[in-house]
């Protein structure tokens, strides 16, 4: 059998850090991180359009799971101030309307792995106490919605990550003008209030699949600034790292704490298509959505896959559009299970 030096022409290098000398298939050990990293070859991104959903537009869902299995719920009625408790599953090639929210809201918090197992709390239901700001939790079993233990603090247009037993709701607004900093933990029966985010805001965004590690970026601050800070949770501290380059709120996201997606969203000054893609340490932008969207609650894809269905577009009209991400090429990490 041929050596690894004899096909490459080099032996494994040990290198801290990302090794730049490296050419298209070499192989190398980054000291620095404790893993072997190799070269795919010249990084492409590239979004591609994809098959609508059944209803346009949404006013931030509930969504969450991988670019090839997930679940949008709530939003609000077109041209009503009415919300509704639609939800739509998405099977990597089309949306298929199943059954409704028991709580009709928008601006909810999603977290799940797959189409097939999901929460969404908090919200918005524009009646009763809180200006309609609810605290309302439900969880998906790829059937039916089931009400479950509410989150300790009323919310919407929070951060969320997680599955549906390991879930983090932060931040949020739970009445106008009241925002807060609050962090909670789900673990499938109740909430837990943790230590809080260092900035508060609303309209960011989470990526993460656990409570223990999770990603917040993005939002509005309460002056009503735009921000690209980012906020690292450990499981204990929410810690300041990188910001986006493009500050935004109310954007598409998805994946983890060390591979991420931002996507679209509000500017301050306008709507844009801008994406970015995040290896843990940095946010790098990629290539833009054909359609600038904001609006989109869901969490869906890695760095290196996404999807962004629905939302509002530049003219603020709602769309059904839905678009594909990927990203191939750049330097990988070779994981061992």
């Amino acid at each position: 059998m041929a050596k690894y030096k004899d096909l490459v022409g080099t032996g494994v290098v040990n290198f801290a850090g990302e090794y730049t000398g490296s050419v298209e298939g070499q192989l190398w050990y980054n000291s620095s991180e404790g893993k072997f990293q190799y070269n795919a070859g010249a990084e492409v991104a590239a979004w591609s359009t994809a098959n609508d959903m059944n209803q346009a537009g949404v006013l931030g869902r509930a969504g969450s799971g991988p670019q090839t299995s997930t679940v949008y719920s709530g939003g609000d009625e077109s041209g009503s101030p009415e919300m509704r408790a639609y939800t739509e599953t998405w099977n990597g090639t089309n949306w298929t309307e199943v059954n409704d929210l028991g709580t009709a809201r928008a601006q909810a918090h999603g977290a799940g792995v797959s189409s097939t197992a999901a929460i969404a709390a908090g919200g918005f239901t524009n009646t009763g106490p809180n200006q309609g700001v609810v605290a309302v939790n439900e969880s998906w079993n790829g059937t039916n919605w089931t009400e479950v233990n509410d989150l300790n603090t009323q919310r919407r247009l929070a951060g969320a990550c997680g599955s549906s037993t390991s879930a983090l709701v932060f931040g949020g607004q739970i009445s106008d003008p009241s925002r807060t900093v609050d962090n909670e933990s789900w673990n499938g029966t109740n909430w837990t209030e943790l230590n809080n985010m260092n900035t508060m805001r609303f309209g960011h965004r989470g990526a993460g699949t656990a409570n223990t590690a999770g990603l917040a970026f993005g939002g509005q601050t309460p002056p009503g600034d735009k921000v690209g800070d980012t906020e690292l949770w450990n499981g204990t501290n929410w810690t300041e790292v990188n910001d986006l380059n493009t500050a935004r709120y109310i954007m598409g996201a998805g994946g983890t704490s060390t591979s991420a997606l931002s996507m679209g969203g509000a500017t301050g000054t306008g709507v844009v298509g801008v994406t970015e893609s995040w290896n843990g340490t940095n946010w790098t932008e990629e290539a833009d959505m054909t359609v600038a969207r904001y609006y989109n609650q869901g969490n869906a894809g890695s760095s290196t896959s996404g999807l962004f269905g629905g939302g509002y577009n530049a003219s603020g009209s709602k769309v059904a559009t839905t678009e594909a991400f990927s990203l191939s090429g750049g330097t990988k990490t070779i994981t061992t299970s």
